[in-house]
């Protein structure tokens, strides 16, 4: 994998036209993408009915692609590398996993097969690639694991329970997501986290200005992003051991402050 650009601005018009230059294939797809992006916004004002719409797009496409696969075998490379990163930091069958942004189970799957019967639970936005999470476990086998699997509006978790998770994990939510949908996540998922566990993310990360592309790609400074989960009340840090790993994201751990 390529080294991480971590000046470039991709929502400049000069960015926009030397990739063009440089990728002459994908302006078609880039132009498709823009025009879904301009009637979708009419659609839908606030993001999170923005980026449903999207998934139920990409869903209908191809599931795999919808949650950032380019095909079956990236799928399962990458999520291998989100399975065996948590398991290297610990991950245990007896843990409660709350997994955000599950997706059609890219790595969902693993955790699923890992953990004890009924302690994984999964929540996305979108209805549609719920159903293609569905169809993963009846590809995989693990119907008597007892996964859960609910849609939700937004992300206050207001539903799950007190400090009942001992895994909270947001696999590509953040790259997708503006500041405030960041914020409601981060003000909320400590009641839920349990005593010594750990809430993993990842995020698009630039060191230069932050930006989006369309209202699907955004770039955050790791600094924004530890300040805004200090601000409620939890300690985080830069894994610098997932930049290792052949992934374009970054990723943030946060846990309760002591």
């Amino acid at each position: 994998m390529p080294a991480k650009n971590l000046t470039a601005n991709r929502a400049t018009l000069g960015h926009r036209l030397a990739y063009a230059l440089r990728h002459p294939d994908r302006v078609p797809g880039h132009l498709a993408r823009s025009a879904r992006d301009m009637w979708l916004r009419r659609r839908h004002p606030d993001h999170v009915s923005y980026y449903r719409a999207v998934m139920r797009s990409d869903t209908r496409a191809d599931p795999d692609a919808a949650v950032g696969s380019r095909n079956r075998e990236r799928w399962l490379a990458l999520g291998a590398m989100q399975f065996d990163y948590l398991l290297g930091h610990g991950l245990r069958p007896e843990h409660r996993m709350l997994e955000i942004g599950c997706g059609n189970l890219r790595g969902g799957w693993r955790f699923i097969r890992h953990l004890q019967p009924g302690h994984y639970y999964g929540i996305d936005i979108s209805p549609d690639i719920l159903f293609a999470a569905q169809d993963t476990v009846v590809e995989m086998g693990l119907q008597q694991r007892l996964p859960t699997l609910t849609p939700v509006r937004d992300l206050t978790l207001g539903f799950l329970p007190d400090a009942h998770f001992d895994v909270v994990h947001a696999h590509s939510v953040f790259s997708h997501s503006p500041l405030p949908v960041i914020e409601e996540c981060l003000a909320n998922v400590g009641r839920v986290l349990a005593p010594g566990g750990w809430f993993d993310f990842t995020f698009d990360r630039t060191e230069g200005e932050e930006h989006h592309v369309l209202r699907e790609d955004f770039y955050y400074r790791t600094e924004t992003l530890l300040t805004l989960a200090e601000k409620h009340g939890l300690r985080a840090r830069f894994m610098t051991d997932w930049e290792e790993l052949p992934h374009g994201q970054s990723k943030i751990r946060v846990t309760h402050a002591v």
